[in-house]
């Protein structure tokens, strides 16, 4: 069976809670579930795509809740955390100790200005490339950070999305 005939056929119990661990806003998954059947990968990747800039700012904060800080292995045997540690894995082992206590005092820093913790797909990027995006964003107006957090978070929702549909059998 195709993946994408797999994704069709879960109950929506079912694909609801994989989504969470996908994207920790439920209404992102309760939308990607509602808009099956598709007809194809891209149109369910399209579809959550779609639903991910939807979230408001609280369904937002929900999928944050999800991520550790950056630079912080998730804890853990979920799906979620797995993929978390996979996202950073590469960027954590680029890291020297200055580096990665510079990173620490931005994560807290940019928590202290925002409330809430610096979300960045990691994926590809070096902790001196994270670095300098945290510093970089502390500067950001409310109003523009919380469009650059939605953006990565979709961008993050949107690769595991890809994990869990290479996963389906």
């Amino acid at each position: 069976m195709d993946r994408i005939d797999v994704l069709n056929s879960l109950p929506a119990e079912k694909l609801e809670a994989d989504l969470l661990a996908v994207c920790a806003a439920p209404a992102w998954g309760r939308a990607v579930v509602a808009r099956r059947p598709y007809p194809s990968r891209a149109a369910a990747m399209a579809a959550a795509d779609a639903a991910a800039r939807d979230l408001s700012w609280d369904e937002v904060l929900l999928g944050l809740s999800a991520h550790p800080r950056i630079g912080e292995r998730a804890q853990g045997d979920s799906k979620e955390a797995a993929w978390s540690r996979r996202e950073q894995s590469a960027a954590a082992s680029s890291a020297d100790d200055e580096t990665r206590a510079a990173l620490t005092a931005a994560n807290h820093a940019y928590e202290d200005r925002f409330g809430h913790v610096f979300l960045i797909f990691a994926s590809g990027r070096t902790q001196e490339e994270i670095l300098a995006a945290a510093l970089a964003r502390i500067g950001n107006d409310e109003e523009t950070e919380r469009a650059v957090v939605a953006g990565e978070l979709r961008k993050i929702a949107l690769l595991r999305l890809e994990r869990l549909l290479d996963a389906l059998d």
